[in-house]
C-alpha cells in the first residue's frame, strides 16, 4: 500500500508552520505551537486517529493564540489532504462517540471533497488556562474547509469545559480514523460519481 502521507510549510507574516502527517501511523506526536492547551488537544487528536503527526508552528502568541491555531487548521488540512491520496478503497464516513467525565462528544464525517462544518456545542468558560475557548470553532472549521470534508460535531451534555474540548478532538480523530480506513470491499472511489 502506497504511504498516505503528507507534509507542508506555511510562512506568513503572523505565522511561520510546518506540518507532517501519516494517517497510517501509530499516534506519535511532535507538537510544539506556543499554545499548551491546543498542543494538549492536537496530541490527543493524533493519539486517538491514530496519525503520525508533527507540529512545529511559531506565531504572534504575544498577540494572542487565534492566527496560530487558525493557521495550523489550515495546514493540518491541506497535509490532511494531500495525504488521503486518490481516496480510493476507504471508507469514507466515520463517527464516533466520546466520553470524558460529565461530557459527551460526537463526530460524524464524510470524505466527500464537499466542505462543510456544523458545530452544535456551546463552551461554559471563555478560557481554559490562557486559551480562546472560541478557537476550537475556528480551528475545526478551518481544518474542514482546506481538508474537504463534512464534518459535524454535537456535543449531547457536559459542564467542564476542559473536558467538553478534549472529548471533541478525540471525537473527531476517531470518526477520521474510521473514515480512513482500507475496506477491502471498496472498489476504486468510495461514489456513485466514481470521483471525489
Amino acid at each position: 500500500m502506497t504511504a498516505r502521507t503528507g507534509q507542508i510549510e506555511r510562512m506568513t507574516k503572523e505565522t511561520q508552520i510546518k506540518v507532517e502527517m501519516n494517517i497510517d501511523g501509530e499516534g506519535n506526536s511532535n507538537i510544539e505551537t506556543g499554545v499548551p492547551f491546543f498542543d494538549h488537544m492536537l496530541d490527543a487528536f493524533t493519539k486517538h486517529g491514530h496519525f503520525d503527526l508533527t507540529v512545529d508552528a511559531k506565531g504572534d502568541t504575544h498577540i494572542d493564540d487565534h492566527h496560530t491555531t487558525e493557521d495550523v487548521g489550515i495546514c493540518l488540512g491541506r497535509v490532511f489532504r494531500e495525504a488521503l491520496g486518490d481516496k480510493k478503497g476507504m471508507k469514507r464516513y466515520g463517527h464516533a462517540f466520546v466520553p470524558m467525565d460529565d461530557a459527551l462528544a460526537q463526530a460524524v464525517v464524510d470524505i466527500s471533497n464537499r466542505p462543510y462544518f456544523v458545530g452544535n456545542f456551546t463552551l461554559p468558560k471563555d478560557k481554559v488556562g490562557t486559551f480562546d475557548t472560541e478557537l476550537v470553532h475556528e480551528f475545526l472549521s478551518k481544518f474542514t474547509v482546506e481538508a474537504r470534508i463534512n464534518l459535524h460535531v454535537i456535543v449531547h451534555h457536559g459542564e467542564n469545559t476542559h473536558h467538553i474540548i478534549e472529548a471533541i478532538f478525540k471525537a473527531v480523530a476517531r470518526a477520521l480514523d474510521e473514515a480512513t480506513m482500507k475496506d477491502d470491499r471498496v472498489k476504486g472511489v468510495p461514489s456513485t460519481k466514481g470521483l471525489l
